[in-house]
């Protein structure tokens, strides 16, 4: 229900409003969104095709700039959305950015991954990655996972001093489309996904099946040698 509350809102703004610029941020100040609920997610046929995964690629191509405001926490699928946003501005003194999926034990999917090896440098994907760290302001900004640190008030600035409204509309979405080809293509391919995963599950079991061959025949030997 929250991304189907958030498709219609990016509609209504497109279609009943002036070219802009979209803010997105959270009431609860300690959060600017603490993930995706996986429970609920992995039970509700079509989430990810249908909700997700839209609201994403919405997100990621849409027609006029848009800025997250992270006033606090952004963890996970909280993290990711603010991703598929233009910009993003993290509150100086409230709030760290993860990504927890290597606690949580919960793989990345195609999409997931590849909107932050496109628009992240190498060194920091591997971070948060394989590292599960968590950014404080400073070190986020340094990073470039932010771009600039700040509350509503300079979000304000920075779309001033940008001269954002102005670029709004045109073909705005039409060269972030291109931009974000590779994720634009993992968001859009959701058979395509589950057909690499049952590939992937497949081939991994068969490694560790002929791998554990190997090792039997190595300890086999080991013990012969003895």
């Amino acid at each position: 229900g929250f991304c189907q509350a958030l498709l219609l809102a990016l509609d209504i703004v497109e279609l009943r409003h002036p070219p802009g610029v979209v803010v997105t941020t959270s009431g609860i100040q300690k959060f600017y969104s603490n993930g995706l609920d996986l429970e609920h997610a992995n039970a509700t046929p079509g989430f990810f095709r249908d909700s997700l995964y839209r609201l994403w690629r919405r997100l990621l191509t849409y027609p006029m700039p848009t800025v997250a405001l992270l006033n606090g926490h952004a963890f996970a699928g909280a993290l990711m959305l603010a991703l598929m946003h233009d910009y993003r501005i993290q509150n100086p003194h409230r709030g760290y950015l993860c990504l927890n999926e290597l606690e949580l034990g919960v793989p990345l999917r195609p999409p997931m991954s590849s909107v932050f090896r496109q628009k992240l440098s190498p060194y920091t994907y591997r971070t948060l990655v394989l590292e599960a760290k968590r950014y404080k302001a400073l070190e986020a900004l340094k990073e470039g996972i932010v771009d600039g640190l700040g509350g509503i008030e300079e979000v304000l600035a920075f779309v001033e001093e940008g001269g954002l409204v102005k670029k709004a509309g045109g073909v705005y979405g039409l060269l972030k489309e291109e931009m974000w080809r590779e994720t634009v293509a993992y968001l859009e391919s959701w058979e395509e996904e589950q057909e690499r995963d049952g590939k992937a599950q497949g081939r991994r079991e068969k490694e560790k099946v002929e791998g554990e061959r190997r090792v039997k025949g190595w300890e086999t030997g080991t013990k012969a040698k003895l």
